[in-house]
């Protein structure tokens, strides 16, 4: 089993601001068949890393279109269901007024590649449909921009809220344990040990 990394850039444009992002597209499976997690920038790129496997989901992990503007090219290349929390529908239509996703993302339940299970937690806060996919075996969570090396997602733009953020990552992320491998959707990879006294400090200051 396998959890490989592709990054790409372009820009994240939100509220009027656009910012030079650079993007974590995750890849879980074998050398069979893998869940695509995040559609950024290129397709092109991400295909090559599938190298030709099967496609089950391109799951995205929220609707900002630095996660999603290559979500309908890759689909057409690789012949895989695109799947967005229903959520962050709005944020979807902004970046494909023209095409629907193939299907939900929904809290609770579960999917599968290449050997691998992944748990669908609903983590609302950097947008409303934000959600993280929880590997249990292998003990790694993908977070999205939920939760980052050096603590949450940015707030403070249109559908986002701090105390909301602070809460999933409080009462959905920290309760996994300390040594789980947090995966992210920007910048390097963490824990939530490492994270877990920021984000306590940081509720305790909102008063949650």
């Amino acid at each position: 089993m396998t959890i490989e990394l592709v990054t790409t850039d372009g820009i994240f444009a939100l509220d009027g601001g656009e910012w030079e992002v650079t993007n974590n597209i995750w890849l879980v499976g074998d050398d069979r068949e893998v869940v695509v997690f995040d559609a950024a920038h290129d397709a092109a790129a991400i295909v090559d890393a599938i190298h030709g496997r099967r496609v089950t989901a391109i799951v995205l992990t929220h609707g900002h279109n630095d996660h999603i503007n290559a979500a309908v090219p890759l689909r057409d290349a690789v012949d895989a269901p695109v799947l967005l929390h229903s959520a962050d529908r709005m944020l979807w239509d902004v970046v494909w007024p023209s095409a629907n996703p193939d299907g939900e993302v929904v809290p609770g339940d579960v999917l599968k590649a290449g050997g691998h299970e992944l748990g669908i937690l609903h983590t609302p806060g950097h947008s409303p449909g934000c959600c993280c996919f929880h590997d249990v075996a292998s003990g790694v969570v993908f977070s999205g921009d939920t939760l980052f090396c050096g603590g949450p997602g940015a707030t403070g733009r249109s559908y986002s809220d701090e105390p909301t953020i602070m809460r999933s990552i409080r009462d959905v992320l920290l309760q996994l344990p300390d040594q789980t491998i947090v995966h992210t959707g920007h910048g390097d990879t963490t824990t939530i040990g490492a994270e877990r006294e920021g984000v306590l400090a940081r509720a305790d200051e909102l008063g949650l």
